[in-house]
């Protein structure tokens, strides 16, 4: 006969601390709760509608520009800092936290189309329609106390004045060097009163520019010519070139990845890219109904946001191809820039009714400092939706976006007309010959070809 003796370790059971949490032994079998499934998708289900009775993602407006607001840019150092420039010239840095105006820029005798900071936060590039480039010495002593917010004005510590206008900036990420667009691509020193070096494919406007965040000598650029250009400073020409069937208004490289970029498009949609791979697109991100005008990824590089022309700002997943969250208000028109904040908890949109808007990037999320218990009920109610989110129910709710009714209207529009072109193309490819139609996805539709 054999006697089993159950023992066990007292380290199992013992603390290390007397405030540390006693440790809970669980039997998983399914036998002992036949009903856990049941349970799980009924607390499944009630964290869906909490989180849509809970949405309150608007947080606040910070009004002082006179003009449509165009362009912004970040401080790395600091995180409540930002920049915003107008049409009609005026520069202002924020305080995102007091939500007022610290400090004044101005000097620029039209749009400002182009605003960058450098990657130690000290200096900030500005460039516009006037053909002039400014430099600008960042007070961040303010950003301390802010009290004491007058709107002080500041002088530019460098003027460049140049052949052509401007349409956009960005700085090197890890680097002295920034690149504006216009006619042509041109690099510049903060200590060197020309450009360093130029680049030129074809006569069409450049309209925007980003350097690559693994690379400090790749940058891309999109241009009126409807193409993306990637560039190589230690090359004497181009590299690539890739032309599409409508323009791209705006691009971006997605921070952990930095092969992967994104453009945001005139017909709507966002569209993906392997710089090691231009002949088409990684993912096709729809939804909107009307032209992308910026976009922007979190640090993260898991989400991107994008600004349209349809009065909307979205949310899209980086390997979604619809977007998870959209925001808008009554007053909010066309959409012109967008920003993530470097922490990647809130989204700053800057619009033609003069305002910038602050936004959370989750909708329901609770602001403030959050008790261990509190995030780990949070933790188990995302981990409970994501486990039945296939559900009819638990989808329906989760995805369920309530739109004003212009955009409604626009999108119902926009279905029927792709339904309808691809009911036609699939009865002119059934009445002619056999493979001389041949089916072509989505991804490759809208590329017309590459060059190099």
């Amino acid at each position: 006969m054999r006697v089993k003796v159950i023992s066990r370790s007292t380290d199992e059971f013992t603390r290390e601390r007397s405030q540390d949490l006693q440790k809970v032994f669980r039997n998983y079998d399914p036998g002992l709760r036949s009903q856990e499934k049941a349970v799980e998708y009924t607390r499944a289900l009630n964290a869906a509608k909490l989180e849509k009775i809970f949405a309150r993602p608007f947080i606040g407006a910070m009004d002082g520009h006179i003009d449509a607001v165009s362009c912004m840019a970040k401080n790395p150092n600091h995180l409540k800092a930002i920049f915003s420039g107008s049409m009609d010239g005026d520069i202002r840095l924020w305080d995102i936290a007091a939500r007022k105006t610290v400090c004044q820029f101005p000097g620029h005798q039209g749009a400002v189309r182009g605003l960058t900071t450098s990657t130690d936060g000290d200096l900030l590039v500005s460039c516009g329609v006037d053909c002039t480039v400014r430099l600008w010495k960042v007070p961040m002593l303010k950003m301390v106390d802010t009290s004491e917010n007058t709107g002080d004005s500041s002088q530019p510590s460098a003027v460049y004045t140049w052949k052509h206008a401007f349409w956009g900036a960005d700085h090197q990420w890890d680097g002295n060097l920034f690149a504006t667009v216009g006619a042509q691509v041109d690099i510049w020193d903060p200590n060197r009163s020309e450009p360093v070096n130029s680049f030129e494919w074809g006569k069409d406007t450049v309209l925007s520019v980003r350097f690559d965040p693994g690379d400090c000598n790749i940058l891309i650029t999109s241009a009126s010519d409807r193409s993306l250009t990637l560039y190589d400073l230690r090359m004497s020409s181009p590299a690539r070139k890739l032309i599409m069937k409508t323009r791209c208004n705006s691009v971006c490289w997605n921070p952990r990845e930095p092969m992967n970029f994104t453009a945001a498009n005139e017909d709507t949609n966002c569209y993906s890219f392997d710089a090691r791979r231009l002949d088409e697109a990684k993912i096709v991100h729809k939804g909107h109904v009307s032209a992308v005008m910026d976009i922007d990824y979190s640090p993260t590089g898991r989400e991107f946001v994008t600004g349209s022309y349809d009065r909307t700002v979205r949310i899209f997943n980086y390997l979604g191809d619809h977007s998870r969250e959209i925001y808008h208000t009554k007053r909010m028109q066309r959409v012109f820039c967008v920003k993530y904040t470097y922490d990647g908890t809130y989204l700053v949109s800057g619009s033609d009714d003069t305002n910038l808007r602050l936004w959370k990037s989750k909708a329901s999320e609770q602001l403030g400092v959050l008790l261990p218990r509190e995030r780990k009920k949070q933790e188990y109610l995302d981990a409970v939706k994501e486990r039945y989110k296939h559900l009819p129910e638990v989808k329906r709710i989760v995805r369920h976006r309530h739109l004003p009714k212009p955009i409604y209207k626009a999108a119902n529009l926009r279905r029927s007309m792709i339904e309808a072109e691809n009911r036609k193309q699939e009865r002119r490819r059934k009445h002619s010959a056999p493979g001389s139609m041949p089916v072509q996805p989505f991804r490759k539709r809208r590329i017309i070809k590459e060059v190099e």
